[in-house]
C-alpha cells in the first residue's frame, strides 16, 4: 500500500499500510461470531444482496443486461483477490481491457438512463 500524504502526520490515513491493516483486522475480530449474521447464514446474505440489487432501476443494471460483462468482472475480481500480483503481462493486459470494457459499459448505461 502506498504511503498516504498527510501534512499533520496524525490519524489513520497517515499510518503505514501494515498498521492500517492490523487495526482493521482487530476491528473485524472484535465482532463475536454469533453477531456475524452473513457469515453464519449464507441465505440471509444472498437475500440482502438480492434486495440491494432490486433497488437499482433495471436500465442501470448493466450486468443484468450483459452477462458476458458480468462474467468478465467476476473473473477480474477473482484474479485481484486470489493472486492478482502474480499475473503475467498478458493476463494484466486482458485485465486492463476488461476494466476499459467495464468503464465503457458504465458510461453508456449512465448516458442511456439520462434520456
Amino acid at each position: 500500500m502506498a504511503e498516504h500524504s498527510n501534512t499533520s502526520g496524525r490519524g489513520f490515513a497517515s499510518m503505514d499500510g501494515d498498521k492500517q491493516r492490523d487495526i482493521a483486522r482487530k476491528g473485524g475480530e472484535s465482532v463475536p461470531n454469533e453477531k456475524r449474521s452473513f457469515s453464519q447464514d449464507r441465505r440471509l446474505a444472498a437475500d440482502a444482496g438480492r434486495k440491494g440489487g432490486e433497488s437499482v432501476p433495471h436500465e442501470k443494471r448493466s450486468f443484468s443486461m450483459n452477462r458476458e460483462l458480468a462474467a468478465a468482472a467476476g473473473r477480474k475480481g477473482g484474479a485481484a483477490s486470489h493472486g492478482g500480483a502474480k499475473k503475467t503481462s498478458s493476463a494484466r493486459s486482458k485485465s486492463d481491457a476488461l476494466t476499459e470494457d467495464l468503464d465503457r459499459s458504465a458510461d453508456s448505461s449512465r448516458k442511456g438512463s439520462a434520456h
